[in-house]
């Protein structure tokens, strides 16, 4: 059955609050970077302790810069009217499925066929 109206926008608009509470986290966090790179420690484990937390934070950031991503995207695919439909096989994505991980683009079998598929491949 596919998505009505009012799923598609109730869907938008959780999305569109998402990104944007993202987006600060991002713009926030580089501020407090650019403040942290004004300090040098005189102590190397300081310094070392300071560099890894920078390390941490980065890649946290960077996967939310994925995340924002996959989220424009999907803001897209609601535009285009393909929210909802796998890009495997075309069949419809649960609601559940969705509710749970809307930036999805695969159906939950799809999905499954794909992480078996990648741990043979890993195996």
């Amino acid at each position: 059955m596919p998505l009505t109206k009012k799923q598609l926008a109730e869907f938008e608009k959780q999305l569109i609050a998402w990104r944007d509470e993202l987006e600060m986290g991002q713009s926030e966090n580089i501020h407090a970077l650019q403040e942290q790179d004004q300090y040098t420690y005189p102590d190397p484990a300081d310094q070392a302790t300071i560099e890894a937390d920078r390390s941490f934070d980065l890649r946290i950031k960077d996967r939310e810069r994925k995340l924002i991503r996959k989220i424009n995207q999907a803001l897209e695919r609601i535009k285009n009217g393909e929210f909802g439909i796998c890009e495997s096989c075309g069949g419809r994505i649960s609601i559940k499925r969705l509710q749970a991980r809307p930036v999805t683009t695969l159906c939950i079998d799809c999905k499954q066929q794909q992480e078996q598929e990648e741990r043979t491949r890993v195996d």
